[in-house]
């Protein structure tokens, strides 16, 4: 989203020699003393400079675009220059989460993976020890409700990138805009969190999320799924319950919600449209013209054919169903975030199989007259009806860690344990379908994996050791340094 801002500074430095002035100040060309040469001189600058500034605009982006494409092609965390080392961790409780708990057993990561995990685990030659008795071995917990590395400080707005420009955003990749420095990084994965879901805001179609590990220097390094779902701001008529009461639901109010799903209707019909024009091109060049380019369509065919899940914000009942009937008419592969009135249409959910990411767990009820603990049980009964979900914290980055107290939350309210902590870990995968690289601690999936010496999901519970993408991670943040710098103080 920064690139275009570094060409409008190229170009007004070459553009400043367009206008050159005297020793007086006085512009040359603008000047009632110049000469008829002068004048010509200084247009013969001017179409100069103009040349200039087209040449260093056309050189950036030559130097830019193969830069970004060779990026593109190593989405990998684990495509870095420096080599992994190989670790055995030892004499640990495992909770593999996918299976059975290991009560005394090894865990070997080589090569970012994990290579062996059991009761009975023989370790390459040169492998770095950890002794990890009496202490859990976790697989790392995922978030996919955050807009991280998006925003730094919201009162500032130069530290904040969550949204650009326009209602109509498809071809927006939130990855590119990822500050691998942000502080918050450190802060969350310190408590636990290995991998988390940025997801753009604003308009109705925000962009495209990226799915990272916090641990890398450039966003290259962090990106496990650069462009993993496609984020929709679905209509609405706005208000509910105590407050559409009394507001009322005007027929204005209507028929603009139903303006903007129209208007939604017939942007993903045309990226249907424009997918079969280039798949006809592609089979046949010859006698099949080449459609005209268009990014925004060609950016929403992945999601259109069902490639890639689409999510979408929806947090009452209305809203749910509304979606759940746009998705099955288009045919699209849908994620609700929010869902605060989920566990109200769960049957539906269940039947049409949308999985649902809880961002409001620790929120106050969507209305007045709602059980104080409405949301704290939402997940309990989406559990228990079958519906597929996971937990999120929602939260733009500073919060991110709490995600283990909301999930303990979950747990206090109705949801079984060991279904409160898949809700953090396996679950979250399996809804972004990326349950066959993380979520659980399984010999081939990437090794993202906290050794804590308590309950993961208790405020108590220190977190020793953690890895990230097969590397051990130091457990310093801007908290810890604080903590430290301040401790001792009198």
């Amino acid at each position: 989203m920064k690139n275009a801002r570094l060409f409008a500074f190229n170009f007004k430095a070459a553009a400043r020699s367009v206008n050159p002035t005297t020793r007086d100040g006085n512009a040359t060309a603008g000047s009632f003393n110049a000469t008829p040469r002068d004048f010509k001189a200084t247009t013969l600058n001017f179409k100069t400079a103009t040349r200039l500034a087209a040449s260093l605009v056309f050189i950036a982006l030559a130097c830019i675009s193969p830069a970004r494409a060779q990026d593109t092609d190593r989405t990998d965390a684990q495509m870095t220059n420096t080599p992994l080392p190989t670790y055995v961790i030892r004499n640990a409780r495992i909770v593999t989460v996918s299976g059975a708990d290991i009560d005394n057993g090894s865990v070997v990561v080589s090569q970012g993976r994990i290579a062996a995990v059991g009761a009975n685990v023989s370790a390459p030659a040169g492998a770095q020890e950890i002794d990890a008795r009496g202490l859990t071995v976790y697989p790392g917990m995922i978030d996919l409700g955050t807009n991280m590395g998006l925003l730094e400080v919201p009162a500032v707005g130069a530290t904040v990138d969550t949204q650009e420009l326009g209602d109509l955003n498809p071809n927006i990749s939130v990855v590119w805009s990822i500050n691998p420095s942000s502080a918050h990084i450190a802060v969350t994965r310190v408590n636990g969190i290995t991998s988390v879901l940025s997801l753009p805001s604003g308009g109705l179609i925000s962009g495209q999320a990226a799915f990272i590990n916090l641990e890398g220097s450039s966003p290259r390094e962090m990106s496990v799924v650069p462009e993993a779902a496609l984020v929709v701001n679905f209509p609405s008529i706005g208000g509910g319950g105590f407050f559409a009461a009394q507001q009322g639901i005007t027929q204005d109010a209507v028929a603009l919600r139903d303006r903007r799903v129209e208007e939604l209707r017939r942007l993903l019909r045309d990226a249907e449209a424009y997918g079969r024009a280039q798949d006809a091109y592609r089979n046949d060049p010859k006698s099949v013209p080449r459609p005209s380019p268009d990014l925004k369509l060609a950016a929403l065919v992945p999601y259109v054919r069902g490639q890639r899940p689409v999510i979408f914000r929806a947090e009452r009942e209305r809203e749910i169903r509304a979606v759940v009937r746009f998705a099955d008419e288009m045919k699209l592969k849908p994620i609700i975030i929010g869902g605060s009135d989920a566990w109200k249409v769960a049957q539906l959910l269940k039947e049409r199989n949308v999985p649902v990411i809880l961002d409001s767990v620790l929120n106050l009820p969507l209305r007045e007259d709602d059980a104080y603990d409405a949301l704290y049980e939402n997940a309990s009964k989406l559990q228990a009806a079958g519906v597929r979900f996971c937990i999120s914290t929602g939260d733009s980055g500073a919060h991110v860690r709490d995600l283990p107290f909301q999930a303990g939350m979950a747990a206090a309210y109705g949801l079984p344990k060991d279904e409160a902590l898949k809700s953090v870990t396996l679950y979250p995968a399996q809804v972004l379908g990326v349950a066959d690289r993380m979520g659980s601690i399984e010999q081939g999936k990437i090794a993202n994996l906290v050794i804590a010496d308590g309950d993961l999901l208790e405020p108590r519970t220190n977190i020793k050791y953690l890895f990230i993408g097969g590397r051990q991670v130091p457990l310093v943040s801007r908290h810890t340094m604080l903590n430290d710098q301040f401790k001792d103080r009198k």
